[in-house]
C-alpha cells in the first residue's frame, strides 16, 4: 500500500506567503523558503506553491523564488499560478520545480496539457480542478479561482485531463472550500474510480478527522491544506501520528 501524502499549500504574492479569503484581506504569514524548510522538517511529503501575483514583476520574483526553494528544500514541490504556455512551464521547471499545476489555462486550451506532458512527461503535470455542485445536479468546473462557471463537468474533464497527460488531479469542491466542515468524500470516491492517476484532496479541512475521512472513505491519495498548518492549529507531525493511529499509512 502506498503511503498517503500530506501537502501544505503556500500562496505567494510578490515573494511572500500570504493567506486570505478568496484572495482578499491577505495577511503576510512568512517567507516561502523558511516556511517550506519548516514544513519539510515537520514531515510534509510535498509542498505546493501558488503564485497569486498580479504583475509581471511579481511573476519574475516568483521564478527567482522557485530557484531559492529548489536549493533549500529536500522534498518535492509543485508550482502553479499564471502558467498559460509551454514557455511558462519550462521557465519554472528549469528553475527547479518538480511539478507544475494548471487550472484555468488548461480549461481554455486543453492541448496545453498534451504539449507539456509531451515535453516533460506526465509526472510533471498536475491538473487542478475547482468544481461547484449547481442546482442542475451537475458538478460544473469553474475557472479564475472559482469565480467563473463553465459547461465542463467534473468527471468528464478529469478523464480528459488524464487522457491528455495529467499525472495527478487536484480537486477542490467550491461548495466546501473555506467551510472547514470536511470534504465531499462520496465525490472523491467516485473521482478515484473515474481516473487511474492519484487524487489530491483540497478545501474543507477543519480537523484531523476530516483529513482521515477523505483519505479513507474518499480514497484520496493525498490531502492538501493551508490554514490549519499556517496558523499552528495542528502540526504535520501530530497529524501524521494521529492518522497512523487510525491505521492510515503515512510516512512518519
Amino acid at each position: 500500500m502506498v503511503a498517503k501524502r500530506i501537502i501544505p499549500c503556500l500562496d505567494v504574492k510578490d515573494g511572500r506567503t500570504v493567506k486570505g479569503i478568496n484572495f482578499e484581506q491577505l495577511r503576510d504569514v512568512g517567507s516561502p523558503v523558511e516556511l517550506g524548510k519548516f514544513y519539510a522538517r515537520e514531515g510534509a511529503d510535498e509542498l505546493v506553491y501558488l503564485d497569486i501575483s498580479a504583475s509581471a514583476e511579481g511573476r519574475q520574483t516568483f521564478t527567482s523564488l522557485v530557484e531559492q526553494i529548489s536549493r533549500e528544500i529536500n522534498i518535492p514541490f509543485t508550482v502553479g499560478g499564471g502558467i498559460s504556455s509551454l514557455n511558462d512551464a519550462s521557465r519554472l521547471l528549469n528553475a527547479g520545480a518538480d511539478k507544475i499545476t494548471l487550472n484555468t489555462a488548461a480549461v481554455a486550451d486543453p492541448t496545453l496539457i498534451d504539449r507539456i506532458a509531451a515535453r516533460y512527461g506526465r509526472q510533471f503535470v498536475v491538473i487542478a480542478i475547482d468544481a461547484r455542485l449547481e442546482e442542475d445536479g451537475i458538478w460544473h468546473v469553474t475557472t479564475h479561482g472559482g469565480r467563473r462557471s463553465t459547461d465542463l463537468e467534473l468527471f468528464s474533464w478529469a478523464r480528459e485531463a488524464e487522457n491528455r497527460g495529467a499525472g495527478e488531479i487536484l480537486f477542490t469542491s467550491m461548495n466546501h472550500d473555506g467551510t472547514r466542515q470536511g470534504y465531499p468524500c462520496d465525490v472523491f470516491a467516485r473521482l478515484s474510480e473515474e481516473v487511474r492517476v492519484p487524487i489530491i484532496a483540497s478545501g474543507g479541512a477543519g480537523s484531523v478527522e476530516d483529513i482521515a475521512k477523505v483519505l479513507t472513505a474518499g480514497h484520496a491519495d493525498a490531502a492538501l491544506a493551508a490554514s490549519i498548518f499556517h496558523y499552528g492549529e495542528i502540526s504535520i507531525r501530530d497529524l501524521k501520528r494521529q492518522l497512523s493511529n487510525q491505521n492510515i499509512k503515512v510516512a512518519l
